[in-house]
């Protein structure tokens, strides 16, 4: 039988320096990433509207062709 034990201290999420992916420069994270100005940034500069999109009604090919015994008289 296994056991696991549980750890009854609360997670620390306080934020830690780390340096951005993206620019380079340290900040305090709570996770590895992208610091708050580039990803303000990334979402100005690749923000998109989102549009509707009219396609054709699906219609599955026929180009099967028959067996013998569908065929057979």
């Amino acid at each position: 039988m296994i056991t696991e034990s549980v750890d009854p201290a609360p997670l620390d999420l306080a934020p830690v320096d780390w340096e951005c992916l993206r620019c380079g420069e340290t900040h305090p994270m709570r996770f590895r990433g992208v610091c708050s100005r580039c990803r303000d940034e990334l979402r100005t500069t690749l923000a998109r509207e989102a549009k509707t999109v009219d396609v054709a009604e699906y219609a599955p090919k026929m180009n099967v062709t028959p067996n013998a015994v569908a065929t057979k008289d």
